[in-house]
């Protein structure tokens, strides 16, 4: 029998080190598209599907053949345009925050900052929402040092109101992902060559100097790959937020892709089938971009991320 070298035992080894991960990715990923089964059959709980409930692809054709299917998917495919292309917009907010978070001198102050925008990142969305009624509801803090100020007559209804709706949801999704998403740049920034920037302050180089020809240009492979992942996900930009901001003076403003495929699936019997049509095309065109996506890497970049 052949013995194994180190180096082919070390890869086993380290192959196991992926594995729980890789049982999990089958599990919530792959595992689920099974569930794509449901477009084609006639489905209503708690009936099983069978031979006797297979419609082929009627779901299909009724979503382009029912003028009021058609225009609410084209109303929720607009709110979705509209926020992750304000996303990718904005999506270097969180390297100019990482950028300018490396230059505090004062280690523990930027200690406080880091830990103080990051914690967000772990709040749920419900509690986000606990935290804007309290301070933007009829009756939050806000309407109330406003009114007691003499600024307002009467309550501002901010969270029924859809003016700019789409920048104040960003704002909030910003908020509570820009000190997670900096750690990134930020672990990119350490990796610069110090040398660099030794050169330039000997040449006499400012802050800013320094910033924009060296830290700058040095982040903005790692931004650019970030992009295309962003772009690849152009349609999936979660329905938690959404959900819980949701009211019925913004409904039509605030409804995604993805909060739409959820309110279809539970708005009545029959409607589960539809809703997984809908959710396997949605699947189909983030394949579609993150292909796209890759290619434009390989164009751009030399590679792609692949």
């Amino acid at each position: 029998m052949q013995k194994l070298s180190p180096r082919k035992i070390r890869s086993y080894t380290e192959f196991l080190y992926i594995v729980p991960f890789l049982i999990l990715v089958l599990l919530f990923c792959y595992f689920p598209l099974y569930g794509w089964i449901y477009a084609f059959h006639d489905y209503m709980p708690p009936k099983p599907i069978g031979p006797d409930t297979w419609v082929g692809f009627k779901w299909f054709t009724t979503i382009v053949s029912n003028p009021m299917r058609v225009k609410a998917i084209l109303r929720v495919l607009r709110n979705t345009f509209a926020m992750s292309g304000i996303s990718l917009l904005f999506s270097w907010v969180p390297m100019i925050f990482a950028v300018f978070l490396n230059e505090i001198q004062c280690k523990p102050f930027k200690k406080i900052v880091q830990t103080v925008t990051t914690l967000p990142n772990f709040i749920s969305w419900v509690l986000v929402f606990s935290c804007a009624f309290n301070l933007f509801s009829s009756t939050g803090a806000v309407n109330t040092l406003l009114i007691e100020w003499g600024l307002a007559d009467q309550p501002i209804q901010f969270l029924r109101s859809t003016d700019n709706i789409y920048f104040r949801q960003w704002l909030w999704l910003t908020w509570k992902n820009a000190g997670w998403a900096s750690i990134m740049y930020l672990a990119a920034i350490t990796g610069i060559d110090e040398q660099m920037y030794e050169a330039a302050k000997v040449d006499g180089a400012t802050r800013m100097q320094i910033i924009w020809h060296i830290t700058i240009p040095s982040l903005l492979p790692t931004y650019f790959v970030l992009l295309m992942l962003n772009l690849a996900n152009f349609l999936s930009n979660g329905m938690e937020q959404f959900y819980v901001f949701m009211n019925e003076f913004n409904r039509d403003y605030i409804e995604v892709l993805d909060l739409y495929v959820y309110n279809l699936a539970n708005s009545g019997r029959g409607m589960y089938p539809l809703s997984t049509v809908v959710s396997i095309l949605k699947s189909v065109v983030s394949i579609v971009l993150l292909v796209v996506s890759n290619t434009l890497s390989k164009v751009i970049r030399g590679e792609g991320f692949m």
